[in-house]
């Protein structure tokens, strides 16, 4: 299974960026996909998740201003950021979940930084 991810860059506070990662190569159903981040310094975080056809968790720094979807027909999840603070910057990994063997594979990460 491979993971694409891309959408990340340079945005003031405030801003917006959308991240994509694209899936390909899965045997199984995905049944769970989603979002961490790694700051400097840091460990990785869960960002958000989306588990089964529609239950999504946020981390709570993060509800009402991220939003996370998935595209099945196109094998695509994405994470729409808005508000961006620089408390968001880090390395943002995608990953998934497949249903069977339950093993789960992540994307190369894609870098955001939020300058205040």
């Amino acid at each position: 299974v491979q993971l694409q991810a891309s959408g990340g860059g340079l945005v003031q506070a405030g801003g917006s960026l959308r991240l994509s990662c694209a899936v390909s190569g899965n045997k199984f159903d995905i049944i769970s996909t989603g979002w961490y981040r790694q700051a400097p310094g840091n460990e990785r975080e869960l960002v958000a998740s989306i588990a089964g056809k529609s239950s999504t968790t946020y981390q709570a720094s993060v509800k009402g201003r991220f939003t996370i979807s998935r595209d099945n027909a196109k094998n695509m999840v994405y994470l729409q950021m808005d508000g961006l603070t620089p408390g968001d910057t880090g390395v943002y990994y995608c990953y998934v979940q497949e249903s069977v063997i339950l093993r789960v594979y992540w994307g190369q990460g894609t870098l955001v930084t939020v300058s205040s």
